[in-house]
């Protein structure tokens, strides 16, 4: 979509007469690059002045009101939590893609949420964010000689099971925290080693999806491999889409294990954000007080209605196959009755 300068000088106009708060977070926001800022708002309700006028509205004062603009500076102590949150919630970087976006890798058929309080977790999202957005970015910016401003990412569904059901809540609360905060700064979402259940779901939510959600999602055939190959080096696609899920040399688990150190604390993206997380804590707040948990809560915007929606289809399909597999397990007499259920 081809934004209109003179809506995207209104919305600097909008913005510009905002409260004094308002227009700090705004600047921390856009380091920098305040108009293409205006763009990803603009772009996400569809060229909609007004309407991206309010989503960025509701976007800032959610900044205000939950200290984002400080978050990272706020560590997630002891360490022991925040490398428990690295093992359970797979997010990890794998590199740029030849346009200079970061790449993204996400373990999410074996992400497992339930190492630490789900606030804890939301913390750790929003932190991965604003590094993203406030340290890679711009620097991703300066090393390719020109502004990058969102980046890719590869969802591997390795290990998807009906018990993804449990965490949809978590992972919905996620989401809406991105597509309300932080639109378009994610330009594909890569699906590789989709199995069944992913399938199933996607069949029922895609037809819900606005056109532009749509566009973003592409499910590969199998790793990957050769798709990702046409936007990134080799040396930016992670394991998972590398090798192939049978090897005949070595077992299933053993292969799956290559693609950890993404997700490993140790692993340099991982290290850094730690470290700068920290080296903000001592800038903000005396040395004797990081032995404590900064406190910190976030209000989690409520989903629209599309997300609602597709929530609501989501769960419908998992609840279905569950009820199916279990049919056939009693059919095939794998398990039996109990207590009439």
């Amino acid at each position: 979509m081809e934004m209109n300068m003179e809506d995207l000088e209104q919305m600097q106009v909008f913005i510009d007469g905002a409260d004094e708060k308002l227009r700090r977070s705004f600047q921390s926001m856009h380091e920098g690059y305040p108009m293409q800022t205006l763009e990803r708002f603009l772009k996400a309700r569809e060229g909609n002045v007004a309407k991206a006028n309010k989503m960025l509205l509701d976007c800032l004062n959610w900044r205000v009101n939950n200290d984002i603009d400080d978050i990272l500076s706020k560590p997630i102590l002891p360490k022991e939590r925040f490398d428990a949150i690295r093992g359970s919630q797979l997010i990890g970087f794998s590199g740029f893609c030849k346009q200079g976006r970061p790449v993204f890798v996400y373990g999410v058929g074996r992400s497992g949420y339930d190492r630490a309080p789900v606030d804890k977790y939301i913390k750790s999202h929003i932190q991965i964010n604003e590094y993203r957005d406030r340290v890679l970015l711009p620097e991703a910016s300066k090393r390719f000689g020109h502004f990058v401003g969102s980046c890719l990412k590869i969802l591997d569904m390795t290990g998807l099971k009906l018990s993804a059901l449990n965490r949809l809540k978590i992972l919905t609360a996620i989401s809406t925290v991105d597509d309300l905060n932080y639109p378009e700064k994610t330009d594909v979402y890569y699906i590789v080693n989709a199995p069944y259940v992913f399938t199933a779901c996607w069949k029922a939510v895609k037809p819900l999806l606005h056109e532009r959600t749509k566009r973003k999602v592409q499910v590969l055939q199998g790793t990957g491999k050769d798709e990702l190959l046409k936007v990134m080096d080799i040396s930016s696609i992670p394991e998972f889409s590398q090798l192939p899920l049978k090897d005949t040399g070595r077992p299933k688990d053993a292969l799956l294990d290559l693609n950890a150190n993404y997700f490993l604390p140790s692993h340099p993206f991982h290290a850094e954000l730690w470290n700068h997380v920290q080296q903000q804590a001592l800038i903000a707040r005396p040395p004797g007080l990081l032995s404590s948990q900064p406190s910190f809560c976030v209000t989690v915007p409520d989903p629209d209605e599309e997300s609602n929606e597709v929530v609501h289809v989501i769960e419908s399909t998992l609840e279905q196959l569950a009820a199916a597999e279990k049919s056939e397990k009693l059919l095939n007499g794998e398990i039996t009755e109990r207590n009439g259920n």
